[in-house]
């Protein structure tokens, strides 16, 4: 990953139709993730794209921010992993549902919530934004809130009723606030 000047590179995908987010109007996002992380951005219109930068935390921090672009977020949001503290945790949904495409929508659908209820309830809760997008779920957040959302996530894909996450949620939630 690295060449002789002390540079550094990832190269990842992203879905064509992100491509546009990405850059943004006129370049502007991608001019903003280029200067909050010190680092270049290469983006081809099939969704390849390089990151090169001379620091290792920020590079790494380039490469979360696009990988949450790519995952569904609203650019400004993706800029808050910029944070300290702040990460991304991405969750296959193909790890559960498999290869069943009735499965991976009822999946998507019990994350979401009716008229995306659910969503929004376990961002309330936990503090986080909550993208579900193709496949993935995405959950960007503070780490502690991230895992607590992430747990959440998982107890609705194993079935549990939205009632019981969202109670284990507001338990979890007096716990940290009143100890």
């Amino acid at each position: 990953m690295a060449d002789n000047e002390g540079e550094f590179s990832y190269e990842l995908k992203i879905p064509e139709e992100r491509v546009a987010v990405l850059i943004g109007s006129a370049g502007e996002t991608k001019k903003e993730v280029e200067r909050e992380t010190k680092c270049k951005l290469d983006i081809s219109k099939e969704g390849d794209v390089t990151i090169t930068g001379d620091d290792g935390i920020m590079l790494f921090t380039a490469r979360e921010i696009v990988r949450a672009i790519a995952r569904g977020f609203n650019p400004q949001i993706a800029m808050s992993l910029l944070k300290p503290d702040y990460a991304l945790e991405i969750i296959d949904m193909k790890d559960i549902a498999g290869k069943n495409k009735n499965t991976m929508e009822r999946l998507k659908g019990r994350v979401i919530g009716t008229g995306g209820k659910s969503r929004a309830e376990i961002e309330r809760l936990t503090d986080t934004h909550i993208s579900v997008y193709g496949k993935t779920i995405g959950i960007l957040g503070e780490a502690g809130n991230v895992s607590l959302a992430r747990e959440a996530v998982a107890m609705l894909l194993q079935g549990s009723m939205h009632k019981t996450v969202y109670q284990f949620l507001e338990k979890k939630r007096k716990e940290i606030l009143y100890g």
